[in-house]
C-alpha cells in the first residue's frame, strides 16, 4: 500500500477501535475480528438504505413493512455503541447476523418473494460469520441460524405465499440497485479485511525483526559478560602479581630511609618520594583489584552496627593532618544521634577516599563534613571549595575510563577514573547511591546515601552487580 493509502487505513483503524473495549483489545486474535464488526455495523447501514430509499421511491410512498425493513436497517448503528458499553462481542455478532437475515429475508418476503433483488444478501451472511467469528462453535451456531430461518421463511411461503405488491419493471430497477449494493458492501469488506491482513503483516514482520535484533543484542551481551569476565580475572591476577614486586620496592626504599645519612637531605627526599610513589601505586593497584571483585560479582558485604557520629568524627581526625597540610579549615557540622547497620569497612574506604579527593583539591580553603539520619536512611556530605569539576565531566564522573581534555584532567586521575567510581559501586551495592554537584572554580559536594539496615536477601535490589558491570 502506498503511504496515502497507509495513512486512510491507520485514520479509519483509529476511528473504529474507538469503539473497542480496553478487554477486547488485549485478547489475542480478536482485535480483527471485531474491527471488521465495527467496520460494517458504521458503513454497511448506508449501503443497505439505498434499497429502503429506492423502494420509497418505487412503491410512492411508505407502509408499515417498509417502515420496519428501514427500522430493522438503522438498528445496526446501535450495535457500536452497545458493544463499546458492554464488550459482549460473541452475542452481539450472532444477534447481528439474525438481524441482517431478518432483513434479508422481511425484504423477500414483502418485496417480490424467491425471485425478490434482496435475495442476493444472503451471500454476506455466511461471510460476515467468518469476518466476525473465529471460533468453530461460533460459525456453527451462524449455520444453525442460516438453516433456521431458511425452514421459517419456506414455512411462511407455503402457508400464506407472497404479497404481490411491486411490479416487475420495479423489481428489475431495485434488483439492479440491490445487486450494486450487495458487491460494493462485499467488496468493501474484502478490501478491508485485506488492509487489517496487511497492516498485521507488516507487524508480524516487525516483530520478527525485534526478535532478531533481541537475539543479537542478548548474544552481545552474554559476549560483553564473558569479556568483563575474563578482563576482571586478567586485573585480579595482574594485580597480585604487581603487588608483590611493589611491596619489595616499598619495603627496601624503608629500609634505605632507616639506614641513611641524615645529613644527606636530598637522598632522604629522594627516597620519601619513592616510597610515596610506591604507596600511591599500591593505592591504585588495590582499586583495582577491588573493581575487578566488584565487576565479577566476587564482593562481599560484611554487615555490622555502629554509632554514625562516633565513626563520623573517627574519619574526621584520621584525615585532619592530611587537611591541615593543605592549609585547609576542617569544619564537622553537628551529628546526628543513631545507629545505623552496613559494611564499616567499605563505607569507612568511601569516606576516606572522598576526604582524602577534598584535602588533595584545595588549598587554602575549606572542607565540610556533615550528616544525617531519618528513619530509613543515613547521608554524609563533605563539602569543598576546592576546584571543583566542570559540567562537561560529570556525565562520566563514575566511569573507569575516559578522557578529557580539560588543564587539570591529570590532577584527577586516580580519584575521579578509579577512587569516585569505587566509592560510587561500593554504595551502590551496599543498597545506597553517591551523588556529586560541583561547579568547576567553586568546589563539590559529595552525597553518600545508605540504608540505615541491610537490604534482605529477599528483597530485590534497586542495582545489580549487573549495573555495576555496565557502570563500568
Amino acid at each position: 500500500m502506498g503511504p496515502k493509502l497507509n495513512h486512510f487505513v491507520e485514520r479509519l483503524n483509529a476511528a473504529v477501535d474507538w469503539f473497542v473495549p480496553a478487554e477486547l483489545k488485549q485478547a489475542p486474535g480478536m482485535l480483527q475480528a471485531v474491527r471488521m464488526f465495527l467496520f460494517s455495523h458504521l458503513f454497511g447501514p448506508v449501503l443497505g438504505h439505498t434499497i429502503t430509499l429506492s423502494m420509497l421511491f418505487l412503491r410512492g410512498g411508505a407502509d408499515a413493512s417498509w417502515w420496519v425493513l428501514f427500522g430493522a436497517i438503522t438498528a445496526f448503528w446501535p450495535f457500536a455503541f452497545v458493544l463499546r458499553l458492554t464488550g459482549w462481542y460473541v452475542p452481539l455478532s450472532l444477534l447481528s447476523i439474525q438481524n441482517l437475515m431478518f432483513c434479508i429475508f422481511w425484504g423477500c418476503y414483502q418485496y417480490g418473494g424467491i425471485s425478490s433483488p434482496i435475495m442476493p444478501w444472503l451471500v454476506t451472511v455466511p461471510l460476515l460469520g467468518f469476518f466476525y467469528l473465529p471460533g468453530r462453535s461460533t460459525r456453527i451456531a451462524v449455520a444453525l441460524l442460516i438453516v433456521a430461518n431458511l425452514a421459517l421463511f419456506y414455512g411462511l411461503y407455503s402457508v400464506f405465499g407472497f404479497p404481490a405488491t411491486v411490479a416487475l419493471d420495479g423489481l428489475a430497477i431495485l434488483g439492479l440497485i440491490s445487486t450494486f449494493s450487495a458487491s460494493a458492501y462485499v467488496s468493501m469488506m474484502a478490501l478491508y479485511f485485506a488492509s487489517i491482513v496487511y497492516s498485521q503483516g507488516e507487524l508480524e514482520l516487525e516483530i520478527r525483526h525485534h526478535q532478531t535484533t533481541e537475539r543479537q543484542l542478548r548474544d552481545a551481551a552474554a559476549r560483553a559478560r564473558r569479556a568483563l569476565a575474563a578482563k576482571s580475572d586478567f586485573l585480579a591476577k595482574m594485580s597480585h602479581e604487581l603487588k608483590n614486586p611493589l611491596n619489595a620496592v616499598i619495603g627496601y626504599s624503608e629500609i634505605l630511609i632507616e639506614d641513611s645519612d641524615e645529613t644527606n637531605v636530598q637522598k632522604r627526599q629522594d627516597l620519601d618520594s619513592i616510597r610515596s610513589a610506591g604507596h600511591r601505586l599500591l593505592g591504585l593497584i588495590d582499586n583495582l583489584l577491588e573493581l575487578s571483585r566488584l565487576e565479577a560479582g566476587k564482593a562481599e558485604l560484611r554487615a555490622e552496627e555502629f554509632d554514625l557520629a562516633e565513626f563520623v568524627e573517627r574519619m574526621v581526625s584520621l584525615s585532619r593532618p592530611q587537611v591541615a597540610a593543605s592549609g585547609n579549615e576542617l569544619i564537622v557540622q553537628a551529628l546526628p544521634a543513631g545507629r545505623m547497620t552496613c559494611d564499616a569497612q567499605k563505607l569507612e574506604r568511601v569516606v576516606e577516599g572522598l576526604l582524602s579527593n577534598a584535602a588533595k583539591f584545595t588549598h587554602n580553603g575549606r572542607i565540610t563534613v556533615s550528616a544525617s539520619m531519618q528513619h530509613s536512611t543515613c547521608t554524609v556530605s563533605i563539602e569543598d571549595t576546592g576546584l571543583g569539576i566542570g559540567e562537561d565531566r560529570m556525565e562520566n564522573l563514575f566511569e573507569t575510563m575516559g578522557t578529557s581534555d580539560q588543564e587539570t584532567s591529570s590532577k584527577y586521575d586516580d580519584e575521579v577514573r578509579l577512587g569516585l567510581p569505587l566509592a560510587y559501586r561500593y554504595c551502590r551495592l551496599m543498597g545506597g547511591d553517591l551523588s556529586v554537584q560541583s561547579q568547576l572554580g567553586r568546589g563539590s559536594t559529595v552525597t553518600v546515601s545508605l540504608p540505615r539496615q541491610p537490604r534482605r536477601a529477599d528483597e530485590p535490589a534497586d542495582s545489580t552487580i549487573e549495573d555495576l558491570r555496565l557502570a563500568a
